[in-house]
C-alpha cells in the first residue's frame, strides 16, 4: 500500500464518517437540547412550588398547595377538608402562584366582581357559562 493509496483510504473513512457525524448534530440540536431545556425549566419549577400555589398533577387533579412536606412531597387540598399527599414529581404545571388567603376567595370572589359588572349595565357570566344573578345595587345602598 503506498501513500496515496492511505490517503484515499483516509478519505473515504472521513466520507463514509460524515453522515454519521451530521446525523448526531441534527439530533442534538434538534431533539437534546431542547428536551434537556425542558427538563431544566421543570426542575426549576418544581423547585419553586410553595404553599398557596395551585398545581395541576400529572392525572390531571388540581390542587391548591397547603403544606411543603419535604424537598419531594407535598401536601395538596383537592376539596375543603380533603388534603393528599403526593411526591412533588407528580405536578404537572403550577395554575396560579399565591398564598391561600388569596385562594380562599374562589368563587365567591369572582362572583361578587361579575355581580358588580352586572349592576353596572352589562350581563355578567360566570367562567363556566352560567349567568350571574343581578343584585339590586340601589338596595344595597340605602
Amino acid at each position: 500500500m503506498g501513500a496515496g493509496e492511505r490517503a484515499a483510504a483516509a478519505a473515504d473513512f472521513l466520507v463514509q464518517l460524515f453522515p454519521l457525524i451530521l446525523i448526531f448534530v441534527v439530533f442534538y440540536f434538534l431533539l437534546i437540547r431542547p428536551q434537556q431545556a425542558k427538563v431544566k425549566a421543570q426542575r426549576e419549577m418544581l423547585g419553586g412550588v410553595k404553599r398557596g400555589d395551585r398545581v395541576v398533577t400529572g392525572g390531571g387533579i388540581i390542587g391548591l398547595v397547603t403544606k411543603v412536606i419535604s424537598d419531594n412531597e407535598l401536601q395538596v387540598e383537592l376539596a375543603e377538608g380533603v388534603r393528599v399527599r403526593i411526591i412533588k414529581q407528580t405536578i404537572t404545571d403550577i395554575v396560579t402562584r399565591g398564598e391561600i388567603g388569596a385562594r380562599r376567595q374562589g368563587i365567591g370572589g369572582r362572583r361578587q366582581a361579575h355581580a358588580a359588572a352586572a349592576g353596572a349595565g352589562g350581563r355578567a357570566q360566570e367562567p363556566a357559562g352560567q349567568p350571574v344573578r343581578r343584585q339590586e345595587v340601589a338596595a344595597k345602598d340605602k
